[in-house]
């Protein structure tokens, strides 16, 4: 590309690549895209993306065009790799001067340059830190700046390297630079304190920016850049620092105030120091031993006594507990049981932790968690009030525990009262014993308290166990808390059912469930939307127990179920309706058969429900699976579902659709379970399996399923289904044979074997072609024992039940191996005897057998040559499948069936489904 005439008309293209008119857009790119390989391509966007005169957006472009073209041609190996002659000059053009004036071309600058640093520093481009340290320590505010950033961008991608070689690298760099950046964040530090002590809020905010960037350098060093960071004085007296700089950055809080422009970037500053803390907690727990004592003594101090109150802020209240959380809970300060056994810096850890959380330390961390972070807040209050539903399912939300105030508060208390429960234990009973009895409605302290109180002890609910007698609790005191109707009470009805579903599998007799379920029915009507939500939660829990007894549950079944049906009309975010939909498919999963009679309403409302969650895939899956329980308590009377139901397998298992890629694992499931649910075939079922062969294609986690729902089809009408798409099956199964693994290679198999066990002679004609892989699998001696066995059953069923077809095989197999038919049947059969052992299934083996004993009346020389190997194995097979009358004391063969009966079921039986009368038939 000659630089001067290139120059132009890059521009030019990149200048319409950023117009609004995809008319003007769309040839531009295109063309950008084919000068993509062109050598002196990137040469010229950097000249474009330096010169400051030219307009933003075409600038931001060429930058971009730029870091695009890093990542696909910068390697050596890449095709279209750029010339080392190129490379070297771009590598000098990137750092001549430090002076971008807008701030997101100079981040997305230093991150370009960092990428090139991960290939190439610092063995092709050895001077590349040494220019951004002396850049880093001009005069030029904008060039010290730019130069600090990219030094950030640059150090945190040397960090992610994770081979030996490039780790050893980092740690060369990080020990000669160390001291510079230590100095570095040390400057920028006080400069920082003095400007804002002077308020000088505009120079402060400036310094502060360089703070944060210094301290980014210094995190990943310290954290990466050493092997035995506690040997390094340096290292350990900046991690010292840090105690200091947080107290001085609070007090900075205090006296800057939440108004002020620099509270946001000082939050910040603050949460980054707490970062390299806990990220060397985390890599060097060894190397922190020096430091718990501290760490917790400052985490504590500011989070559970006064010192806090005034400076501290939720983020980095959330960020000490993740501290002490991790030193409570850290393995290597844990010794071994026995003691001898444990690491000396292990001993030593558990002895500072003993020393520090004191009988008096842990009582007052345990009361304070409780009685001030459990409480509910103003807002969270306002929220139950103003959006019910939102405030419910925050309340059941996720693994969110690092970053809310909340969850983190309860994953600290639990990981405190588990390490240290005899200490805690007496403390929490003792705010119970003290809110015995109703509480004053009037009293909204004290109704919060009770609250607070409640929540932990559900929390506890596995450490206490042998403490709290709970059934007698929930006699005595629970239900009555249940049956305040006060509006303001709706706080402790709502987190007493919540408490119940805490303690139902824990220590909740069996007795005491039909009392319980009252509640429940009771709860499901009351005023308060957030009470009846958690009363279901705490239903799916009761049914989903182990102690669960469906004939306590009929009773109710009725009302509950009509209940729970009105709450899913009645709630109107996404998430609730998952809620409560994943409610109804455990009472339904687990009553089975006897939902019938009470699902009417929610068979008329579940499509109404799917067409209107057509954006929301996740409330689909949640429909999915509540069809799948519904299908399977249905029974055969799920073909009055198939209107709907169909048309949904359809979309959730069509992979041109988008929504499959969420909708494909549960829509699979939902067509296998119709499959064998269904009482006969139908056109529409038929026409579904026209979605399979794209299916197997995808060679995904779900080919398994796919098999199944082939079996399904072949159960339930064989000759309709191999007509109609045997021959398209066929030819997906020869090309997943070519790569795929044993196991898979038996599914494949399985189906064929299923198809000529249902139809023998269609069977052996639509999978004519698989047979001959068959045969020479067996005449090979496969080496695989469950192939084999699958092999032998595959052409046992076809010489048994198709002699013809049999014949026709082996004349076909004779040509092809350019050998005589009556020599490559007796390599089958000599092989066949031989691998008899390969079969483990009685019915397989009694199949072979019954194949080879059908060859005995031929006169064929080489067959009788195999006489006594023939019956040996017919013995053998003899002695796996009779079994003695104990009336008549004769033998018989225990695989036979003379008639077929219904099979007498126990209650907590579930009734065959039609696939299962289709199999035993």
């Amino acid at each position: 590309m000659d630089m001067d005439s290139a120059s132009s008309v890059v521009l030019q293209a990149l200048t319409q690549a950023t117009s609004q008119d995809t008319a003007v857009l769309k040839p531009a790119e295109e063309q950008l895209r084919q000068w993509e390989t062109q050598p002196g391509f990137y040469s010229v966007l950097l000249n474009i993306f330096n010169n400051h005169m030219l307009d933003v957006n075409v600038r931001w472009l060429a930058v971009l065009y730029f870091k695009n073209g890093i990542d696909r041609y910068w390697r050596r190996v890449a095709p279209h790799a750029l010339s080392e002659e190129e490379k070297t000059s771009l590598r000098a053009g990137l750092i001549t001067n430090f002076n971008e004036p807008v701030n997101q071309i100079a981040t997305q600058i230093a991150v370009l340059i960092a990428k090139v640093a991960r290939l190439d520093c610092p063995r092709q481009w050895p001077e590349l830190i040494p220019i951004l340290l002396e850049s880093v320590k001009g005069q030029d505010g904008l060039q010290q700046h730019r130069a600090l950033l990219t030094f950030y961008h640059v150090t945190k991608t040397l960090a992610s390297k994770r081979l030996a070689q490039d780790r050893r690298l980092f740690q060369d760099l990080a020990s000669g630079i160390y001291s510079f950046a230590c100095s570095l964040w040390s400057h920028h530090t006080d400069c920082f304190l003095q400007q804002i002590y002077a308020r000088d809020e505009a120079a402060a905010l400036s310094s502060l920016e360089r703070t944060l960037l210094s301290l980014k350098v210094l995190r990943k060093l310290t954290v990466h850049g050493f092997q035995e960071p506690q040997q390094n004085m340096e290292v350990m007296g900046f991690l010292n620092a840090v105690f200091e700089r947080l107290k001085q950055f609070l007090e900075c809080c205090r006296q800057v105030g939440s108004d002020s422009t620099c509270r946001e970037k000082l939050e910040k500053t603050i949460i980054l120091y707490t970062k390299v803390l806990l990220d060397f907690l985390e890599y060097h727990p060894c190397a922190f031993i020096p430091l718990i004592q501290r760490s917790l003594e400052f985490a504590v101090t500011y989070v559970f006594t006064p010192a806090g109150e005034g400076v501290t802020f939720e983020r980095f209240i959330v960020q000490c507990m993740n501290l002490i959380k991790m030193i409570v809970k850290n393995d290597a300060y844990k010794p071994a049981k026995n003691i001898d056994d444990s690491k000396p810096e292990s001993l030593e850890a558990h002895k500072i932790k003993t020393a520090f959380f004191t009988h008096p330390t842990l009582t007052e961390i345990g009361r304070r968690l409780v009685s001030h972070y459990f409480l509910l807040t103003e807002e969270e209050l306002a929220m139950w009030e103003e959006d019910p539903e939102s405030f419910a399912v925050e309340e059941t939300g996720g693994d969110s525990w690092k970053y809310s105030l909340r969850p983190c508060t309860e994953v600290l208390f639990l990981d405190i009262f588990h390490n240290y429960s005899q200490t805690l234990t007496p403390v929490l009973l003792d705010m119970v014993q003290n809110l015995q009895g109703p509480t004053n409605v009037e009293d909204s302290v004290q109704l919060l308290m009770k609250d607070a109180v409640y929540n932990a002890v559900g929390l506890a609910a596995y450490e206490l166990f042998d403490n709290v007698d709970f059934d007698q609790w929930f006699k005595n005191q629970l239900l009555g808390e249940l049956q305040v109707s006060h509006h303001r009470y709706k706080l402790i009805r709502r987190r007493v059912i919540w408490l119940i579903g805490q303690w139902i599998s824990v220590k909740f007799k069996s007795d005491l469930r039909p009392l319980l379920y009252e509640v429940i029915l009771s709860l499901m009507q009351d005023p308060d939307l957030v009470v009846r939500i958690e009363t279901a939660t705490t239903l799916k829990l009761t049914v989903d127990d182990f102690e669960f007894r469906t004939e306590q549950f009929l009773p109710y079944l009725e009302s509950i179920f009509g209940l729970l049906f009105q709450l899913l009309q009645q709630v109107t975010e996404c998430d609730t309706k998952m809620q409560v939909l994943h409610v109804i498919s455990c009472v339904i999963e687990r009553v089975g058969i006897q939902i019938r009679p009470y699902v009417g309403c929610l068979v008329q409302y579940l499509p109404l429900l799917w067409k209107q969650s057509e954006e929301h895939n996740m409330l689909r899956c949640a429909i999915l699976t509540t069809l799948i329980q519904l299908v399977q308590g249905l029974g055969a009377e799920s073909k009055n579902l198939y209107p709907f139901l169909l048309p949904v397998i359809q979309l959730s298992t069509d992979v041109s659709q988008p929504p499959h890629v969420y909708l494909l694992e549960d829509g699979l499931e939902l067509w296998l379970v119709t499959l064998e649910n269904s009482p006969a075939i139908t056109p529409e079922l038929l026409r579904i399996f026209q979605n399979m062969s794209a299916l197997l294609e995808l060679s995904s986690e779900n080919l398994r399923t796919c098999f199944h729902i082939v079996n399904g089809y072949i159960y339930l009408s064989a000759t309709e289904f191999l007509q109609n798409y045997a021959e398209s099956l066929c030819r997906s199964f020869c090309d997943l044979l070519k790569d795929i693994t044993n196991e898979g290679q038996v599914q494949v198999l399985k189906v064929v074997e299923i198809a000529l066990k249902v139809s023998p002679m269609l069977g052996a004609h639509m999978f004519q072609p698989l047979l001959p892989a068959v045969f020479r699998g067996i005449v090979d001696g496969e080496r695989y024992p469950v192939v084999m066995s699958t092999y032998l059953g595959i052409m046992g069923r076809v010489l048994l039940q198709n002699s013809s077809f049999f014949s026709s095989l082996l004349s076909q197999m004779a040509s092809e191996c350019n050998q005589e038919m009556d020599q490559l049947l007796g390599n089958v059969i000599e092989m066949w005897v031989d691998r008899m052992d390969n079969i483990t299934q009685p019915e397989r083996r009694k199949l072979s057998s019954l194949a080879l004993l059908s060859l005995l009346p031929s006169d064929n020389s080489v067959i009788q040559d195999k006489f006594c190997g023939i019956v040996n194995i017919c013995v053998e097979a003899l002695h796996d499948v009779m079994t003695e009358d104990p009336e008549t004391g004769t033998f018989k063969d225990c695989m036979l069936m003379s008639h077929f009966e219904e099979p007498k079921l126990s209650d907590d039986e579930e009734p065959p489904t039609e696939q299962d009368k289709r199999k035993k038939l």
